[in-house]
């Protein structure tokens, strides 16, 4: 019985056992990042928060107490929290990747806590506290949430969280009356520059 015959290696159109194992490796390398990685984070839905962070900028100016200033606030995150969300999960949905298993769990794991903490620190705090205390804790934690779930995502995300937790430490660290500006320069300036980045690096 004839004994099929197999190409010598280094033969023509064969390439060697161990370069063939090597791409084996950095396939299966490069799966397993992706498997662990949430990559639907919406460069277009940051975007969209920044320009809401404007507009409530300049009505929340116009407030002359601490609580209708806060309640503009409070009023634009619930806002950029549904355009987050709705334009994270179109992307997901385009790259097949689900958002509530997976990447997309650990994501929101590791986000969330630190928005739960502002939403409490900001209750305890009350309507009493100091403008700039409560901007620098906002910037802070929210810098945090994003530093920890960007280790799960595309590598500028956490850039964006340390660059949110470096405008709190600023907005601490400065005269009172320059809260408003860290504010807008927070959460409207670094959200449409981050945004655009990772809309034009990361498609949408």
């Amino acid at each position: 019985m004839t004994q099929p015959r197999t190409a010598p290696e280094g033969a023509p159109g064969t390439a060697p056992l161990h370069e063939r194992a090597i791409d084996n490796l950095r396939y299966i390398r490069r799966t397993m990042e992706q498997a662990g990685s949430f990559t639907a984070v919406s460069g277009i839905g940051i975007v969209g928060i920044g320009l809401i962070a404007l507009p409530a900028a300049y009505m929340a100016s116009r407030q002359v107490t601490t609580l209708a200033w806060m309640q503009v606030w409070i009023a634009a995150a619930a806002g950029a929290v549904v355009i987050a969300v709705v334009l994270t999960a179109r992307k997901a949905r385009a790259l097949g990747m689900p958002m509530i298993s997976g990447p997309g769990r650990k994501f929101a794991l590791a986000f969330t806590p630190t928005l739960l903490a502002g939403a409490v620190l900001t209750a305890a705090l009350t309507a009493n506290a100091p403008r700039d205390l409560l901007v620098g804790a906002w910037l802070l934690l929210y810098g945090a949430g994003v530093t920890a779930g960007g280790a799960l995502s595309v590598p500028v995300v956490p850039v964006m969280g340390l660059s949110f937790m470096v405008a709190g430490v600023a907005t601490l660290a400065s005269p009172a009356s320059a809260a408003s500006w860290f504010m807008v320069g927070g959460f409207g300036g670094l959200h449409l520059v981050f945004g655009t980045w990772i809309a034009w690096r990361y498609g949408g």
